[in-house]
């Protein structure tokens, strides 16, 4: 039989070790090691593979008690939906005496290449990513540099390895369909995110849901996919609305897609709510104040993001989350902008 001898504890590890393992510099591990993307994929993997037999750790870094910087990136910064977050993290960072840089990915949800090696030569203390994830090699390299990160409302909390903060998606799409049909309505129409975030699924999913349940059958043609803007909810709602057999309630992926709603609708001659019922999700300040008043589905951003921040610090100082995963309860918050149906079915 043959003795498997264990490997060297970690400590003794270095990255001369890893080089010799692999047939490597060791420039080229340490090119790794840095993130850098001057190094071809096939050795990279197996440098990265080495580093897992050897259980490879850099040093402990230094624990966050004040100063040091934060770094929040935002897959798009625009919007008083990035506000609230922006607010949620800066109170905790302001508490803790530590500084807070901002980054935006113009609409990718995933950090490019270029865009982690900057990260990884400013060294922050710990990163937020607010509907943004990264692929595993890119989790595998912050890691290696012990830079902590936690993810707010994305679809990388499919991994348990990534701590995430969000909200019941599932249940806001189903209070809120809840709503419309307890009204009345039967000809519902959803504007959803992206397809491709979690979060847009999963309120289609409890809007599906409180269907079932009521026994109707949702037209296909009235179910929508797009991005959380103004603009989508504007083109989504007149597409709808100019149907002969339009909606009498659209039920819309964030309150700025609903307020382009309501532009559809008052460029359309409807009346909000007496022709058609609007409801919005996130329940941002403006939406007290649009006209109507919005009903919408009060999403905690600031929470959300505080929660997120304050996870990341304990990280920092090498406490692990009890949980890697925490959802925040969702809410109805009901308005002026829904009523029911002029003329019920």
């Amino acid at each position: 039989m043959t003795e498997h001898r264990p490997l060297d504890p970690p400590a003794s590890t270095t990255i001369a070790t890893i080089a010799n393992d692999v047939g490597v510099s060791v420039a080229t591990v340490s090119k790794v090691l840095n993130g850098r993307g001057d190094v071809a994929p096939g050795t990279r993997a197996r440098v990265e593979a080495s580093l897992d037999r050897h259980q490879y750790q850099r040093r402990a870094r230094r624990q966050a008690t004040s100063g040091g910087r934060v770094d929040l990136v935002f897959h798009e910064f625009d919007t008083g939906w990035a506000m609230e977050i922006l607010r949620g993290v800066e109170a905790v960072t302001s508490a803790a005496g530590i500084g807070l840089s901002i980054a935006q990915l113009d609409g990718a949800h995933r950090p490019p290449a270029r865009w982690l090696e900057a990260l990884l030569a400013d060294r922050p203390l710990g990163v937020v990513f607010v509907l943004s994830h990264l692929a595993d090699a890119q989790q595998q390299h912050l890691r290696r540099q012990g830079i902590p990160f936690v993810v707010v409302d994305t679809d990388s909390a499919t991994s348990a390895s990534v701590p995430t903060v969000g909200s019941n998606n599932w249940n806001g799409g189903l209070l809120a369909a809840r709503h419309l049909l307890e009204l009345g309505h039967r000809r519902i129409a959803i504007i959803s995110g992206p397809p491709d975030v979690l979060c847009s699924r999963a309120r289609a999913a409890g809007f599906q849901s409180a269907h079932d349940e009521a026994g109707i059958v949702v037209d296909r043609e009235l179910i929508r996919y797009g991005s959380f803007s103004a603009g989508a909810g504007h083109a989504h709602g007149l597409q709808l609305l100019q149907r002969s057999d339009r909606p009498t309630a659209i039920f819309a992926g964030s309150d700025i897609q609903a307020m382009g709603v309501l532009r559809a609708a008052r460029q359309c001659g409807l009346r909000v709510p007496e022709d058609l019922s609007v409801i919005g999700y996130d329940n941002l300040p403006v939406s007290a104040w649009t006209d109507p008043a919005l009903t919408t589905i009060n999403q905690p951003l600031r929470d959300m993001a505080g929660i997120a921040t304050q996870m990341l610090l304990d990280l920092t100082r090498g406490n692990e989350p009890a949980t890697s995963r925490i959802d925040l309860v969702t809410e109805l918050v009901v308005r002026e902008s829904t009523a029911p149906p002029a003329h019920p079915h």
